[in-house]
């Protein structure tokens, strides 16, 4: 049965931020994602999903000055102390309100710099693991696709897996987002199917259009979430996408597993 955690940055926009937490509880979410809450108190956000009863499943550490283009800092080479500071950040909010897992964004690279980058990566990301370990929190890597963000340095599922399974540590793991996954390559139950050991996090959005994962995208929902049952995952999907009007009318897709009710 799949846990629906509701992604904050994306649903329940017509509400204040601090107000979604509760919107999401009333619509049937179990969960929450945060994308980057930085500009609250973590001690604010926690009490606020303690009183709407969801458990925040996923957020994502700072990813560097976005205005200016930044989209993460872990394969930046020489940003190595920034992105060490930005996931102390995270995982003392994830600390605070008990989150278990942390994204890490590998950021905007230079084709030119591929093999520093590379080489930066891994020895970040093996930090971040020992890291994540000493506070109980499971850093997530996750592949976003070139259409929406060029140049980002992790582009493909299998890549991702490539990576988590060199570096070997077990709270590093995999962000399966189905959206970029479908944008990038397709392949969605096969490189589901390789990554289920390593299976972190996953999040889902139609294609095209990143809207409700619905029957007018081209992604088959129901075999996926079947699949995901079938494999054992007991982790959390994160509804991560742009609601085509406002997001209750847009949650009819959900109506079999307890999602929609009233604001």
């Amino acid at each position: 049965m799949p846990r629906f955690a509701a992604h904050l940055s994306m649903l329940f926009t017509e509400q204040p931020f601090p107000d979604r937490f509760n919107a999401a509880a009333r619509a049937g979410f179990q969960g929450v994602e945060l994308g980057f809450p930085y500009q609250y108190a973590a001690e604010r956000l926690a009490d606020r999903a303690a009183m709407a009863g969801v458990t925040v499943a996923c957020l994502t550490a700072p990813p560097g000055d976005w205005a200016a283009g930044e989209r993460g800092l872990a394969a930046l080479p020489g940003r190595d102390s920034e992105f060490a500071d930005s996931l102390e950040i995270a995982l003392d909010y994830a600390d605070m309100m008990d989150c278990p897992a942390v994204h890490v964004m590998a950021g905007i690279v230079d084709e030119a710099d591929w093999g520093p980058a590379l080489e930066t990566y891994m020895a970040n990301l093996q930090a971040a693991a020992a890291l994540g370990r000493e506070h109980g929190v499971r850093i997530l890597i996750g592949p976003i696709n070139p259409a929406d963000m060029p140049g980002y340095f992790l582009t493909r599922p299998e890549d991702a897996l490539q990576v988590v399974e060199e570096i070997g540590e077990r709270p590093l793991g995999l962000l399966y987002d189905v959206y970029h996954a479908q944008m990038e390559r397709g392949a969605l139950a096969d490189t589901l199917e390789d990554a289920m050991a390593h299976l972190g996090h996953v999040r889902i959005a139609g294609v095209p259009g990143r809207n409700e994962p619905d029957r007018l995208g081209e992604i088959n929902w129901g075999y996926l979430f079947d699949l995901l049952d079938a494999h054992g995952y007991g982790g959390w999907i994160g509804c991560a996408y742009h609601p085509r009007t406002d997001t209750l009318a847009g949650l009819r897709w959900g109506a079999p597993w307890g999602l929609g009710g009233t604001d």
